[in-house]
């Protein structure tokens, strides 16, 4: 890695979990063209970002709604004596969850909110794609289109006979590829690869063995491994990855936001009770660390419900006069985020060779660490980089410009561990 910049999304609409486009195309453009005139010249531009969200563009390829992210919540509101995604779910035969694009459009267009001059929508990355390329339709990756919902494994296209039960024309979803693909060339003639969904990005630039068990802790979490064919999950789903591969995926909804709830709840007792609230994240590790095989306190850290049943509440459980503390508390929820994502894993039936630990937290808590490697039985690897879902995003664009052949040959090239 020569240079990799985070820069803050002020995107976000106030209020509410809409995010402006235009705001994020402008920021990741100039955050471009400043890298492509440093390290010209440039063999290809690799792109990723957050899957399930939304927006709307017209004829022209221009966005003409917000985006909808993957945090909309519009699908769990009533429709039909149940939910708009539990009604779309029973009638297509795929699981939509509220959050899924389609989901998000099916309620937008049973409550007239899809803008009249709309012609077909798409993942916000993508769009990115088209203005970097110039293109004036999306082509979308089969990781992003199996995440917004109705998508054909087996087909590798979305479901026609799906969408026409609910009333969805193929016509107003993009055009569907498979296999790493270059999109087309930005205004310097450097080759732009189809867009990737951030899970598959994040496996691509993780795993260097295709057996690996891929658990990834940042402000969501996932617990994903790799497969040769798609497979029906109690809790959990298939996701196309590339090349005629799949990987098998637990996807917690409150994930690493779980330990910035707990935060926020220390942080407001700091200010209530007049203490130091500019280093809790730091005191909280502190206090964790000082004994982390007592974890006697039971945290479920489902609080936001699950994809498969929004009502599921988180809960504090086993509380004794004695472990009724910070310490315990702050372990508890270590370990119970941990226990989620192993649970996940647990019903996929298959086992790992390798297990595979990346994004923020994970890096940050040497506890969290510790109680992935106790549950999952075996020794914990972290990609020496950061910002793996960047790094996968350059991997698959190694290989749609052709300098290697698959992205599991470019990963055990590229990819190495602390």
């Amino acid at each position: 890695i020569l240079e990799s910049r985070t820069v803050k999304n002020d995107s976000v609409i106030r209020g509410t979990k809409l995010q402006n486009p235009e705001n994020i195309i402008n920021t990741v453009l100039k955050i471009k063209n400043e890298l492509v005139e440093k390290y010209s010249p440039i063999t290809a531009i690799g792109v990723t970002g957050q899957m399930h969200g939304i927006l709307y563009l017209d004829k022209n390829g221009d966005a003409v709604s917000p985006l909808y992210t993957w945090q909309d919540e519009s699908g769990n509101k009533p429709y039909k004596d149940c939910t708009y995604a539990s009604y779309l779910t029973e009638v297509t035969g795929y699981t939509m969850a509220s959050g899924f694009g389609l989901v998000t459009h099916f309620v937008n267009k049973e409550e007239n909110n899809v803008p009249e001059n709309a012609v077909i929508l798409c993942t916000i990355h993508d769009y990115l794609v088209m203005k970097l390329t110039g293109r004036n339709t999306p082509l979308m990756h089969s990781s992003d289109a199996a995440s917004i919902g109705c998508f054909d494994l087996t087909k590798a296209d979305f479901d026609k006979d799906a969408l026409l039960k609910i009333g969805i024309d193929r016509s107003f979803l993009p055009e569907v590829c498979n296999d790493c693909t270059i999109s087309g060339k930005d205004s310097d003639g450097v080759p732009v690869s189809v867009a990737i969904g951030d899970n598959q990005a994040s496996v691509i630039g993780s795993v260097s063995d295709e057996n690996s068990i891929l658990v990834n802790i940042g402000t969501g979490s996932q617990v994903s491994v790799i497969t040769d064919a798609p497979k029906i999950l109690s809790d959990g789903e298939t996701r196309p990855l590339n090349n005629n591969k799949f990987i098998l995926v637990g996807a917690p909804l409150c994930g690493g936001r779980s330990f910035a709830l707990l935060h926020k709840f220390f942080t407001e007792c700091a200010e209530i009770f007049g203490g130091n609230k500019d280093d809790v994240y730091k005191n909280m590790d502190k206090i964790a660390e000082l004994n982390p095989d007592t974890h006697t306190l039971t945290v479920d850290t489902r609080f936001c419900g699950t994809r498969k049943n929004p009502d599921i509440k988180g809960a504090v459980t086993g509380i004794t006069e004695s472990n009724f503390n910070p310490a315990e508390l702050t372990r508890g929820f270590l370990y119970g985020m941990a226990n989620e994502l192993y649970s996940l894993f647990e019903g996929f039936g298959i086992n790992g060779s390798m297990l595979v630990c990346s994004g923020n937290a994970v890096r940050k808590s040497s506890v969290l660490r510790y109680y992935l490697e106790e549950l999952f039985g075996m020794r914990l690897h972290v990609p020496a980089h950061t910002e793996e879902a960047s790094f996968g995003a350059a991997v698959f664009a190694s290989v749609a410009a052709g300098i290697y052949n698959t992205t599991f040959e470019a990963a055990k090239q590229m990819i190495h561990y602390q």
